[in-house]
């Protein structure tokens, strides 16, 4: 299953224990993915001090002074289920086009979800100096079926948020049209990359490279042949091609219809739901 990727960095090479150089892409200063509006009027332990009399350039250099650009990479556990939501529900959570579009607020199915995979050890962190995690990519391996398998479960069927319901049925839809393992015959699994998030203050430092490269690293170190990436939003799309990922299905949302009407409109420049796929052999 996959609710998805909220990315809005560009991809820089990693480069352990050296700090990266912040960069600004005016490309990405779309509402939705980089939450710009948000920068300083966050709350809570990582928010800008700035005081609002400061007028934009002012804030934007105190905020830059706050962050702390000594990052490591290293996997997320389970002990670090309650800081890894923090950031989801600061940043992916409310800012996903999905998530957007149908103002999905508060779901608890979505924060299981998100977390149900960590005891596999797949997911990794993007940690400063000060030890807050500033940046997430949270994975899990997915199975060949067997002969003799029962069929999976539809996920909108057992799924109790209405909302959150309706992001599960077109996953369903999407299963029904697409099997990654009759184009890919010869792999028995491969590794899910289903959420990136990285706090906004940190964009332009290729924190969401350097977790994939780390995902990448894992796959490679367990035999694993593929890694799959489903993209709600143009931009971790962008990311992931940057990277050498190639696309392997495409589905407009204008063309996702229940009963003949659409059901996801998000806002440009967020038009399609992707499969994007590298091979690891």
């Amino acid at each position: 299953m996959k609710v998805e990727i909220q990315n809005h960095v560009d991809h820089l090479p990693s480069i352990s224990g050296v700090t990266v150089p912040s960069t600004h892409d005016p490309h990405l200063l779309d509402e939705t993915c980089l939450m710009l509006s948000n920068l300083l009027a966050k709350g809570g332990r990582m928010a800008s001090k700035t005081p609002m009399t400061c007028d934009g350039a002012e804030k934007e250099s105190m905020a830059l002074s706050e962050i702390d650009r000594e990052l490591s990479i290293t996997v997320i556990t389970e002990a670090d289920t309650e800081d890894v939501l923090d950031l989801l529900k600061r940043f992916f959570f409310k800012d996903e086009p999905l998530n957007t579009y149908i103002q999905l607020g508060e779901c608890k199915e979505l924060e299981n979800y998100c977390t149900k995979s960590l005891g596999e050890k797949s997911s990794f962190k993007a940690v400063n100096g000060r030890g807050e995690i500033v940046g997430v990519i949270l994975n899990g391996t997915i199975m060949k079926p067997q002969p003799g398998d029962d069929p999976s479960p539809k996920l909108a069927d057992k799924c109790e948020h209405p909302k959150f319901k309706k992001i599960m049925a077109m996953m369903d839809h999407v299963d029904e049209q697409f099997d990654i393992f009759e184009l890919y015959p010869e792999i028995d699994r491969f590794l899910d990359c289903k959420i990136i998030s990285v706090d906004t203050r940190y964009r332009g430092m290729g924190i969401a490279g350097m977790l994939t490269d780390r995902t990448l690293e894992y796959a490679s170190r367990n035999g694993i042949k593929l890694m799959h990436v489903l993209c709600s939003s143009h931009y971790s799309a962008r990311v992931m091609e940057k990277m050498d990922f190639g696309e392997v299905y495409r589905m407009e949302y204008a063309d996702y219809r229940v009963n003949g009407e659409q059901v996801f409109d998000p806002e440009k420049p967020h038009v399609a739901l992707r499969i994007l796929t590298k091979r690891l052999d």
